[in-house]
């Protein structure tokens, strides 16, 4: 039995159909990007996955349907982060983390001292340790993003779901983010699936990559086993003439490196 699987799924907006029959998995310890064109369906996949968007088809986490579980308990087990948190009142960055415990308090029960310390501990994770206490509206949108994350990661979830996480994040920050990721995949029976923008950031910092084009699963990558000439054939398909090569940096570890080429005149 996968650890988390998703079958025949297909979703769309007002009877558009936007994704038909996806199916694929998700392994423990895994960290998978989703790319794909615009329009693709990538927020679609994780949206229909998060329950928040009708689908048909099945989502299984460790053997139960996410499609059974009521919004508290769903809330409980997988996290959402969208490209914009929707926050727009005055609150502090330690609240706006303590929110990704609210699956786990009941009606006017207030957040423990020990839920107090661990959302103070995922805003030093993320970088915004000393910050607890400021306006979570006058950060910076890479910091609000920062701070989502924290909350994301704080709470105990098994499934993260991330619609372009890096989106407002400056270079470091963005494989800081992806590193944080694989260290929280990696720390129990876990999986995350992350919709990104940039495929240099997904090729070396993703476990595998889910490829979406057509309404489908175009393919499933595996970036440090798979061929240069089969990541590349597939990622061409999506961002046209390409190259990639396997260079290794200061550092000695080995990196991916996408090169736009230039059309035939």
């Amino acid at each position: 039995m996968s650890f988390f699987s998703v079958q025949g799924l297909c979703a769309g907006y007002a009877g558009r159909r936007v994704l038909q029959d996806v199916s694929f998995t998700l392994e423990p310890g895994c960290l998978t990007g989703v790319l794909g064109a615009n329009g693709s369906g990538k927020t679609t996949l994780l949206k229909a996955v998060g329950g928040i968007l009708p689908h048909a088809g099945r989502c299984t986490l460790q053997g139960a349907a996410l499609e059974g579980l009521s919004p508290r308990r769903l809330a409980a087990v997988c996290g959402y982060i969208p490209q914009r948190s929707g926050i727009g009142i005055d609150i502090s960055a330690l609240d706006v983390v303590l929110m990704g415990f609210n699956p786990a308090l009941g009606l006017l029960e207030r957040p423990s001292a020990a839920m107090r310390a661990r959302a103070a501990a995922a805003l030093a994770e993320v970088g915004l340790g000393g910050r607890e206490q400021e306006n979570y509206l006058h950060l910076s949108e890479g910091q609000k993003q920062l701070c989502i994350l924290a909350r994301t990661l704080a709470a105990p979830r098994r499934l993260l779901l991330l619609d372009e996480p890096e989106s407002a994040l400056d270079f470091h920050h963005r494989y800081r983010m992806l590193a944080l990721l694989r260290g929280w995949v990696r720390g129990g029976e876990r999986a995350a699936l992350a919709a990104l923008h940039d495929p240099a950031l997904a090729l070396n910092g993703c476990d595998r990559l889910l490829v979406l084009a057509d309404g489908g699963v175009r393919a499933v990558l595996d970036p440090a086993r798979n061929a240069l000439p089969v990541l590349q054939a597939q990622l061409a398909a999506l961002y046209g003439r390409i190259s990639l090569h396997r260079l290794r940096g200061a550092d000695g570890r080995e990196q991916l490196v996408m090169l736009k080429e230039e059309d035939p005149a």
